[in-house]
């Protein structure tokens, strides 16, 4: 049991390092893009049809992108700016850059979602359209935006396992190495049963946080 808990133990804050980190930087690059792809679609409040066009195409060939193959792309970046392309920071970068076009991608979807008569009615209120976009949208869809944190997260955990496998260290890393490689099953279903709960557990603090934000219940 000790030797378990030395082995596994220090890959535990790795993989939460990774994940909590990574959603974060993709929430403060996903939800402006998200926020953009809304107000500047057709019939939105800043229509612009190019510059939508634009970003609609880079935010899908970039979730067109198989993590891995990101990983190495992404290998460059990360040795400017961590000074490596291995362990944990150095993993934020492709993580960060995989989940922002997922968060934008939701986000754009979940303020899409917000019925156009309460817009009219803060238009007809005189509110301009900033105003709108931070006391209107955002606020209306904010159970929603805790919806899409949650699932970022969750896929970011499955993410961060795969980093594991290619030099990111974190519970991942572990599975592969003593779990497959060395065939030690007892350190393999520990860290399946880590990552697991870790998901439950996000699981169901994103759906208390929803519920209790939610004025529809």
């Amino acid at each position: 049991m000790e030797r378990l808990i030395s082995i596994i133990g220090p890959a535990i804050p790795q993989t939460l390092i990774m994940v909590f980190a990574s959603t974060l930087i993709s929430l403060i690059i996903g939800l402006p893009l998200g926020i953009i792809l809304t107000i500047t679609r057709e019939d939105g409040l800043y229509e612009n049809k190019n510059l939508y066009g634009v970003l609609d195409k880079i935010i899908n060939v970039l979730r067109s992108f198989p993590f891995i193959i990101l990983v190495v792309v992404v290998f460059p970046l990360s040795r400017i700016l961590v000074g490596k392309a291995y362990g944990t920071a150095a993993m934020i970068i492709p993580l960060s850059i995989s989940a922002a076009p997922f968060v934008a991608r939701l986000m754009e979807g979940y303020l899409n979602q917000i019925d156009k008569g309460i817009i009219e009615a803060a238009k007809s209120m005189g509110s301009s359209n900033f105003e709108i976009i931070w006391r209107v949208l955002i606020p209306e869809a904010m159970p929603m935006i805790v919806n899409g944190i949650t699932m970022t997260l969750i896929n970011v955990v499955g993410y961060s396992a795969m980093a594991g496998a290619i030099g990111g260290g974190g519970l991942g890393d572990i599975a592969i190495r003593y779990g497959y490689q060395m065939r030690e099953n007892d350190i393999l279903w520990a860290t399946v049963i880590i990552i697991i709960l870790l998901v439950q557990i996000i699981q169901v603090l994103g759906n208390r946080i929803e519920k209790k934000i939610d004025k529809r219940l």
